[in-house]
């Protein structure tokens, strides 16, 4: 178990979860019209999405600057979404 978080292996494996999860609550939004949109949704799961890649990639002892990458895309990401639902 120490080798799969070692390697970042963990983090494939959550990012999986995230992704059955983001289309369960979109079949849901579709079959419904409850719940949350699945651009939404996208502009939830995103950030955090990228902020797992980060850690994947300090796991796997990537260089500095794919870490960096990772973390700033996701800075941005974030600040997309919450551009997108400021409210005025």
């Amino acid at each position: 178990m120490a080798e799969v978080f070692a390697s970042g292996r963990i983090v494939d494996l959550i990012l999986g979860f995230m992704v059955l999860e983001g289309l369960a609550l979109a079949v849901y939004w579709r079959s419904t019209g409850r719940g949350i949109s699945p651009g939404a949704l996208f502009g939830i799961l995103l950030p955090g999405a990228l902020l797992l890649l980060a850690l994947r990639a300090a796991l796997s002892g990537e260089p500095w600057p794919w870490i960096a990458i990772w973390l700033g895309t996701a800075l941005l990401a974030h600040l997309h979404d919450l551009r997108r639902r400021w409210r005025r």
